[in-house]
This record gives structure tokens, sequence and C-alpha cells, in this order.
């Protein structure tokens, strides 16, 4: 028998579906679990019960279930099969297969709304089979898989956000109707630094995140750079970053939040360099938050973010981003704290997300 729903203006019971691939859990592995791990909080802190879905080793504080992220039992004739994945990825599709199938059966009876932030297309495909509404945050660009699954139905019953009105036209085509509601960074989780000498990257290091540009045009600044953050891909961090290291520019190592706001916060500017169309760019908004303005080049979604009193946009070459470097370090710290909390705030993301949880479960 189905729950009754729960009265306007009452708690919400929020079944949050993160990414597989990695903890949610500090320090982040990127954007998308800062994202989860945020979000998960802000809305048990505004009285909501949030049970978060998430990879093993997630912060269990976030009132955890582990997604069963383990080799499923194959035989022998299975494994040897032409057409058999990765092991990862038979792994990741067993455990959202498994949570939607337990979900299909008494989803309805736990929970008021599933939100999901997952990457995978199992949670959209099979979205039919819940009696609960569920979000879906567009976090790329488009997948084939996952456009796959909004047009395997006639009617898709899933309600999109995109992360940004950039990623919401990218999406238009199969997701029209997605409501655009930006990530938000906790303003008291990121305060407000005195600035400083240096210039600040974070990020993954890897090819699409373009550390290696952020470390050639510090150099033709003549301005030393801290970078920081998880090491995704380590060819390219031997072959195209660490042979830039040293005379100034300095890694500093995969950082919990703390330690990096402080590194941020005493920056004179962020450097930011996408090398792809940026569907958001949640370092931009730690950076403002930190009252550090903003260099970087002018992929996807930054140019949504930052204006003119906070940061400077660039052409995608490390000679137009040293160009502007100076430039950006002159602007006034107080603009771009002031952008932060008006525009990327935790509290206008959760405002967003909860208008539309109740839109659609009360």
């Amino acid at each position: 028998m189905k729950s009754p729903r729960t009265p306007r203006a009452a708690v919400l019971r929020v079944a949050l579906i993160a990414s597989a691939r990695f903890p949610v859990r500090e320090p982040f592995a990127g954007g998308l679990e800062a994202h989860t791990w945020t979000l998960a909080r802000e809305l048990t802190d505004r009285g909501h019960h949030v049970e978060l879905f998430a990879a093993p080793g997630s912060d269990p504080a976030l009132g955890l279930n582990e997604l069963p992220v383990h080799p499923c039992v194959l035989s022998d004739v299975a494994r040897t099969d032409a057409s058999m994945p990765a092991a990862d990825w038979m792994a990741e599709h067993h455990a959202y297969l498994r949570l939607m199938l337990d979900m299909a059966k008494d989803g309805e009876q736990r929970f008021d709304i599933v939100h999901n932030n997952s990457l995978h297309h199992l949670p959209v495909a099979m979205a039919s089979a819940l009696k609960l509404p569920m979000v879906t945050t567009l976090h790329t660009p488009p997948t084939p898989w996952l456009e796959s699954a909004v047009q395997s139905q006639d009617h898709c019953p899933v309600s999109f956000t995109a992360v940004s009105a950039h990623t919401a036209a990218a999406w238009r085509a199969t997701a029209p109707g997605a409501r655009v509601v930006r990530n938000g960074v906790d303003t008291r989780r990121w305060p407000v630094g005195p600035g400083g000498p240096y210039l600040v990257w974070s990020g993954r290091m890897v090819p699409e995140k373009g550390a290696h540009l952020a470390s050639a045009a510090a150099r033709e600044a003549g301005l030393p750079l801290r970078l920081a953050g998880p090491v995704g891909d380590r060819r390219y961090f031997a072959e195209q970053l660490a042979p830039l290291l040293g005379d100034g520019i300095e890694y500093v190592g995969h950082l919990g939040r703390n330690a990096l706001s402080h590194l941020v916060g005493g920056a004179a500017t962020a450097l930011v360099t996408p090398c792809w169309d940026e569907p958001y760019g949640l370092v931009v908004a730690e950076a403002l938050s930190c009252g550090t303005p903003v260099c970087g080049f002018d992929r996807g979604a930054l140019g949504e973010i930052l204006t003119p009193d906070c940061g400077r946009l660039a052409s995608a070459d490390a000679g137009g981003l040293a160009d502007l470097i100076h430039e950006t370090v002159r602007l006034d710290r107080r603009a771009a704290r002031e952008r932060a909390e008006h525009f990327c705030s935790m509290g206008t993301m959760a405002d967003g997300y909860t208008a539309l949880y109740e839109e659609l479960a009360l």
C-alpha cells in the first residue's frame, strides 16, 4: 500500500543518488562529489530526511547507503564472451540495477522524491518503474547512453535540471524542459581570505582541466602558481605537467576543504583553464566565495558565473590568459565574495531544488 504524501511545509524524505565512481567524502575527487556532499548536508540541515546512495567509503554522516559496487559473479562462459565489457563498467551497472529494482519494489513507502545525481543511464531508463517522482540533474554535456535512456520511453517521467544555462542548452533536444539550478558552495566553509602574492589553480589533474596551460600562463605573467588537486591521469601529470614544475610553479597535493580554502583565499587570482566546454565550474564559485577573483578561459558556463567586477575571460590559450592576469589581480575581492553570495551560494541552490521537490512530491 502506498504511504500518504508528506503534507506541505513538512519534512521531505529524499533519496539522493550519487555517482558510483568515487566516494562522496573529503578530499573530493571532483566537483560532482563536492556538489552531492554539499546538497546532502544542506537538505539535512533544513530538516529533511536524506539517504545518500553512493560509492563505498563515502561520508557516513550523510545518511549513507553504500551502492553495491563490486564484481557480479559471472560464469566462465560469460566472462570470455567477446561482448564482455570492462569489469568496472559491469560493477557500476550491477550496482545501479540493484538499486533501481529495490526502489521499484517499495521506494514510495520510504521516500517522497528521488534526486539522481549520478551520470549513469539506468536510473533514468528505469524511472517509469518507480511509484514516486524523480529529479535528474544534468552535470555533463549529452552522452549517448543517457540520451538513449531518455528516448527509450514514449514519455520520460523524469524532471530534469541542469547545472547551467549552457548545459541546459546542450541538452535541449533531448531534455527541453530542464530547469537551471546552478551548483552552489557553502560560503561559510569557503570564507574570505586576505589574498597574497601567488596564483592558484585547483581541480583534477587531467588534460581537459588544463593545469599545464595555467602553469604556462603564470610563468609568462611572471607570478608564482600553486596547483592543488588529485592526479586523475598519471601519464598526463608526468609528461605534460611535471616538466613545468619549479621556478615558482608548485604542486601542493590533493588537499582537504579546510586547507584548500586557505590556499585559495590566500591567492591573488585563481586560474581556471578548461580545455572543454565546462558544464559549470565549481572551482569558480569556490574562488569567488574566498574573495579571490578568477581569470579563466571563456569555455562553457564560466561566462554565466563571472562578471567584469570579479573576473576576466580569455580565449583558450596560455598567452591570452597571461595577458589578463595582472588586470584580474587588481579586482575588488569584496565584489568576488558578493557574487558568490548572491549567485552561486549553497542556499540559492537548495532553494531551487526544494521548490522543485515540493512541486513534484506534495
